[in-house]
């Protein structure tokens, strides 16, 4: 008897896991399908919305590529691609490559540099000439074979972060990662918990964390200058600046274009909209969403 009841309850829990791979596969959503680029807005810097100037994104070979061939020379051409959705609580997951040359014209510290942006504001709300969204930067920078070049750092335009408890004026804030020389791919992810706590992950090493995520720092204090908004006009810079301190809690996923070629492919989001509740949160794991009422953890290293 005692037999049969071990392999019952064998049974189910194997039931149980078996299950639970099976919904964890299913949550993750593909927000790039590898054939277009439908789902997704353009807007690049003194372009009208959805002008992909000189075909800068495309698709090839199932990337989502950030390409220069058509260009005699960058011309401060900062553009994103905004994913059409909203997320509050939620993972996004890609692999990133360099590749090539930076085209003429792009600053120095542009060089084997790119970003995906979380908590964006929407390509629609941008203003015509407006060189970056108000957004958090998860910057994604390549090794130039001369020494340690972190990945997955945080810049921040027209937003501020707490870390340790302490406002961080910081405009870019390095990381712990490794440096990743040549054109090699990486894997990397951003767990993004509301306003209450952001992970940068790279290779399966968290390498920043940071938390109370707010709108402001872009239009007072330390960043008054900030160059990515000198191109706005008085109206949106009043309308943020009107925003300054309080919490940003959601917004859009955007992937960058400032001058160096980049390839992105398996752009996944978990949605964790069923994790909201502030008692069931724990920050030291993954979330995955099982339904509106309750969450189900899985252990990772952060």
């Amino acid at each position: 008897m005692k037999k049969i009841l071990l392999g019952l309850l064998l049974f189910v829990n194997m039931t149980s896991i078996f299950s639970q791979k099976k919904a964890e596969t299913k949550d993750w959503i593909s927000i790039f399908n590898g054939k277009d680029l439908s789902g997704w807005d353009i807007k690049i810097a003194g372009q009208p919305l959805n002008d992909n100037y000189k075909n800068t994104f495309r698709v090839e070979d199932g990337m989502m590529r950030v390409v220069y061939d058509q260009y005699k020379t960058f011309d401060d051409k900062y553009g994103h691609i905004y994913y059409q959705k909203p997320y509050s609580y939620y993972i996004v997951r890609f692999e990133y490559r360099f590749t090539g040359n930076q085209t003429p014209g792009g600053a120095v510290w542009n060089n084997r540099n790119s970003g995906i942006m979380v908590h964006s504001q929407s390509a629609q709300s941008l203003t015509f000439d407006q060189t970056f969204p108000m957004s958090l930067e998860m910057q994604l920078l390549g090794g130039l074979g001369t020494g340690e070049r972190h990945t997955g750092n945080l810049c921040s335009p027209g937003t501020q972060v707490y870390m340790q408890g302490k406002l961080r004026p910081d405009h870019c804030i390095d990381s712990d990662s490794k440096t990743y020389d040549g054109d090699q791919w990486v894997k990397a992810e951003a767990i993004v918990l509301g306003d209450s706590v952001v992970h940068h992950v790279i290779n399966g090493d968290t390498v920043l964390t940071y938390n109370k995520t707010q709108i402001g720092g872009g239009f007072t204090g330390g960043k008054q200058e900030d160059w990515e908004f000198s191109k706005m006009d008085k109206t949106a810079i009043d309308f943020w600046k009107n925003k300054d301190a309080t919490a940003l809690k959601s917004g859009y996923i955007a992937m960058q274009a400032e001058s160096h070629p980049i390839d992105f492919k398996n752009i996944e989001v978990l949605n964790l909209v069923g994790c909201t509740d502030p008692k069931a949160l724990n920050f030291k794991s993954y979330f995955v969403k099982s339904d509106k009422s309750s969450c189900r953890y899985k252990k990772k290293k952060v």
